[in-house]
């Protein structure tokens, strides 16, 4: 390796030599100035990052090269080296949180230089509008307040709310999902995706059939801005990732409390997090000592049921209901507890069997979230630690303050199929994930009259999990049912599921075809819907799928349906009248 050394007058002792490899800057001490800079750190002991870990979140850790990314200032720098690693600027990162992004020449709306991100106000306007413009569907429900709001005499600060989705017609229990975004103020793409899997979900219902079992038989939870006075900083650039709490390292850009290690359970007790103030994993003074923390916890506490003993080795039980998201960036990972201890969970298998379902989507890898480094009084710990909830951590994309391009052609496409398996599956997390899926539903015809069949059919697929990191047990299909207008678990006891056959006949692969013929004897006239799930030969259930199909009356003519029309290019609206479509150009 060349290196070649630098020597830099007028720098004081032991910060004069430096070195170039590899492109990066070695000191062999810290440099010039109070930072922050991106270093590189090389280690030769996993021990190092986990030690790490109580002081610094790293960027990135590359294991099989033995070296992370991290934001260091003075102090950092130089503990870094002696606890033995071996630190290396790298000048392009550096520069690149030093010189924040500026509007671009035509931008009105978002982050500046990333119009694709919504600021703090934007997403609240976004989600009253959900809420005003799909009363039956929303509500937008305040919870609590930032640090700023509770304290006068700083910023203005702001109300944390929850978009609460369901079909408010639809009366009953309902099992939740609970998404969050933005705990960490920097990570532009979180927020923008659980906003955006908002509007999906209003936009589509009523017209997509999964998507509107979803909202009636379901509650969907969405924290937006979990952290917006710290959002409010990064939005100017800055590599926020705390609160703005200005008691602990006051007057500073390190000022805060780690949202992220403030959750009560198992608060500040591994080593996954840090005491000194000005750290980025500073962990708070005592548990949920932030009016965030706890506007988050009293909520999931009082809208999602304690199903699971204090103990460490105890599990929820199989049948536990209610999913928890924390989103992330960056790293593309899937992540479930614990995070503090290399221990698995009580429902570890469980978690795994879920965690490689949802990288299937998004394409990250799955893995307890001890595996990356160690880390106490998390978000997703607490949900599943106090309340049995499936708690998971996305780390998604590649960076902190990701490209509109690869939001929009990577980050939201693939995440937004894992969201909705979120939701199909917050029934049974621990269950329905290691049954098989039901696609490809088709019903022909579509419309019939009264007493005339249909053909129903659908693909049970027992084989969709990631394989990174690990294969999940995989089986034959050996069963298929569907029900008609109401889910398989709401049938009245006068009620009951109707069998699809193989259509080669046989239950004998990991992939069938099924068909049935559906009796619309004795059904109303209208649109009704079929739900289909299949049975693998271990006995698991896969979550439903849903399909639409109308009955109607052969004497009256069928009228004109003035639907949205979707054509791939274009944003576009349909005016009412089936001869006119205005188009907007992209």
């Amino acid at each position: 390796m060349l290196l070649l050394l630098v020597l830099s007058s007028g720098s004081a002792p032991g910060q004069q030599l430096s070195a170039f490899a590899n492109g990066h800057r070695i000191f062999a001490g810290p440099p010039d100035g109070d930072g922050p800079w991106m270093v590189r750190a090389y280690y030769s002991d996993p021990e190092m990052v986990r030690e790490l870990a109580s002081r610094l979140e790293p960027w990135e850790v590359h294991p099989d090269e033995g070296y992370l990314v991290a934001e260091v200032d003075q102090e950092l720098f130089t503990w870094m080296q002696s606890i033995g690693f071996r630190v290396e600027v790298d000048p392009a990162l550096t520069r690149l949180i030093q010189q924040p992004a500026a509007a671009l020449p035509s931008q009105v709306n978002g982050i500046p230089g990333f119009p694709c991100y919504r600021t703090v106000e934007e997403s609240y306007i976004t989600a009253a509008n959900i809420a005003n413009s799909y009363s039956t569907l929303a509500s937008w429900l305040d919870i609590g307040d930032s640090w700023e709001k509770t304290n006068p005499g700083g910023d203005q600060g702001y109300d944390l709310y929850v978009l609460r989705l369901t079909n408010s017609q639809i009366a009953g229990a309902k099992p939740g999902l609970f998404i969050m975004s933005g705990l960490h103020a920097r990570e532009y793409a979180p927020v923008e995706l659980n906003s955006r899997f908002a509007e999906y979900l209003v936009e589509n219902y009523g017209d997509d059939p999964d998507v509107t079992w979803l909202l009636d038989y379901n509650e969907v939870h969405l924290l937006l801005q979990a952290n917006p006075d710290g959002r409010k900083k990064a939005e100017s650039g800055l590599t926020w990732r705390k609160n703005t709490d200005n008691l602990y390292c006051t007057n500073s850009n390190y000022r805060g409390v780690d949202l992220n290690r403030n959750f009560a359970f198992q608060w500040g007790l591994w080593g996954g997090s840090s005491g000194f103030q000005c750290d980025e994993v500073y962990r708070g003074p005592t548990a949920s000592s932030e009016p965030e923390t706890q506007a988050i916890q009293n909520y999931v506490r009082s809208h999602f049921p304690d199903q699971r003993q204090d103990a460490l080795s105890a599990p929820a039980p199989a049948d536990a209901e209610g999913t928890f998201l924390d989103l992330h960036s960056y790293g593309r990972l899937v992540l479930w507890p614990w995070g503090f201890i290399n221990q698995d969970a009580p429902n570890g298998s469980a978690f795994q069997t879920l965690g490689r379902k949802f990288a299937y989507f998004n394409g990250y890898d799955p893995q307890q979230a001890y595996e990356l480094y160690p880390t106490d009084g998390t978000s997703d710990d607490f949900a599943y630690g106090e309340l049995g909830l499936a708690g998971y951590t996305f780390e998604v994309g590649t960076t902190f303050f990701q490209d509109c391009n690869s939001f929009e052609n990577l980050i939201l496409p693939t995440n937004l199929p894992a969201l909705l398996y979120a939701a199909k599956s917050a029934r049974r997390p621990y269950q329905s994930p290691a049954g098989p899926d039901a696609l490809n539903l088709s019903i022909i015809p579509n419309q019939v009259a009264p007493g005339n069949p249909l053909q129903l059919s659908a693909t049970i697929d027992d084989t969709r999990y990631s394989i990174l990191g690990g294969a999940e047990p995989i089986q034959n299909i050996a069963a298929a049912e569907y029900s008609l207008d109401v889910p398989p678990w709401s049938l009245s006891p006068a009620e009951s599921t109707y069998p699809l056959l193989a259509a080669d006949g046989s239950f004998d692969e990991q992939i069938e075809a099924v068909v049935a013929a559906i009796d619309t004897a004795g059904l109303s006239l209208g649109r009704h819907i079929a739900y289909v799930r299949g049975q693998d030969a271990a006995g698991n259930w896969g979550p439903v799928s849903a399909s639409f199909f109308s009955v109607l009356d052969p004497n009256i003519p069928p009228a004109i349906a003035f639907l949205p029309v979707v054509l791939k290019g274009y944003n576009h609206r349909v005016q009412n009248t089936p001869a006119v479509i205005l188009f907007d150009q992209p």
